[in-house]
């Protein structure tokens, strides 16, 4: 239809328009049509914030100055933030996006011994935080997003009446951390599509009835290579070796020195920068737990401990950046990264599985 078959959009203006904004006309925006050259400069203020609006509703990288170290870009816009019932119980940071409980307690290394009604209370939250990550994992195919496999888990954490701890925790926007290939953890679900060859990363963390629970698992899509699928099995074997170690009176700086080796053994790197940590009805507090041998953490595990163990091990070097989101970890060489994780009680002569 030609620009002489509309009016002018300028206001108060109502003459016969004779041009479109060549920008709209790009962008298959409708309607852009004006009568003058001073017509268009003089709506152009208010005029170009549709098209700002028009490319911020499409798919794009929301970081374009930003130089990405593999393969993977953020793909925004992000969907609307999930809703979670009213009548589930919520941590402190679920509106103001504070833990302001865990801050109270930052600078303090004293661990927490649960007794047995908080031990009840962890079983039950990782008992739902497994049967959730299990919902999530069914759901990885090629050709689904990471966007669609965050309301999967979403659904799947509030249908048995807990929140999804990810949610708001320091301004997370999403109900879990997804990371595909070089993301080492935290990546934020979006329109991002899992691919044939991918590996994917879930990490699923539930809040019920004042308790958390925390478990994450790697998963080939379709068909991974086999250096990609040493690096799984070798973060699976990586964890299984720590956990057979966890028993009273080991230091929690000792768990690194296996894991390295292990991984070490099999031509890949431990990452330094996330550990393991504390957790009960905090989502992480003390004690520390490194995955890299040498470290310095501080303290005893003794019985009624509950804390997770996740070494993330990379294809290349160990060092990691933070994209622009403030939350995406994801190796500086950009090599794919695989990781898992369980949550454990130490009991008298050991440790019980938590998340198993």
């Amino acid at each position: 239809m030609p620009a002489s078959d509309h009016l002018c959009l300028s206001k108060g203006c109502g003459k016969t328009a004779t041009l479109q904004c060549p920008t709209c006309i790009k962008l298959k925006i409708e309607g852009s049509y004006f009568c003058s050259q001073d017509c268009f400069k003089s709506n152009w203020a208010q005029h170009k914030l549709a098209h700002k609006a028009k490319i911020e509703s499409e798919p794009h990288n929301p970081f374009p100055n930003y130089r990405y170290t593999g393969n993977l870009k953020a793909i925004y816009p992000l969907s609307p933030r999930r809703e979670v019932p009213e009548g589930i119980m919520r941590p402190d940071y679920s509106e103001t996006s504070i833990p302001t409980s865990e801050q109270n307690v930052r600078n303090s290394s004293t661990i927490k011994v649960c007794n047995e009604e908080e031990i009840e209370g962890m079983r039950k939250v990782c008992k739902i935080t497994s049967e959730v990550l299990n919902a999530g994992a069914a759901a990885i195919r090629a050709g689904i997003t990471t966007d669609e496999l965050d309301e999967i888990i979403h659904n799947a954490t509030i249908e048995r009446g807990a929140y999804p701890s990810p949610l708001n925790y320091y301004k997370f926007p999403k109900s879990v951390c997804i990371s595909v290939n070089e993301v080492i953890c935290h990546g934020i679900p979006d329109k991002y599509t899992l691919k044939d060859g991918d590996i994917v990363n879930l990490d699923i963390s539930c809040f019920y009835n004042g308790f958390h629970g925390d478990m994450n698992a790697t998963y080939c899509v379709g068909n991974v290579d086999d250096k990609g699928k040493l690096l799984i099995k070798t973060a699976k074997e990586c964890l299984e070796k720590a956990i057979a170690m966890v028993k009273p009176g080991i230091r929690y700086r000792d768990f690194g020195k296996v894991i390295e080796e292990h991984a070490k053994k099999n031509g890949f790197s431990v990452v330094r920068t996330f550990s393991g940590h504390g957790i009960n009805q905090l989502f992480h507090c003390a004690p520390n737990v490194p995955h890299y041998a040498n470290n310095k953490a501080v303290g005893i595990i003794k019985p009624g401990h509950c804390f997770t163990i996740e070494p993330m091990i990379c294809e290349g070097g160990w060092r990691d950046e933070i994209w622009p989101d403030n939350w995406t970890a994801v190796t500086s060489d950009g090599k794919r990264s695989a990781q898992f994780e369980h949550t454990l009680l130490v009991t008298e002569t050991g440790c019980e599985i938590l998340t198993k």
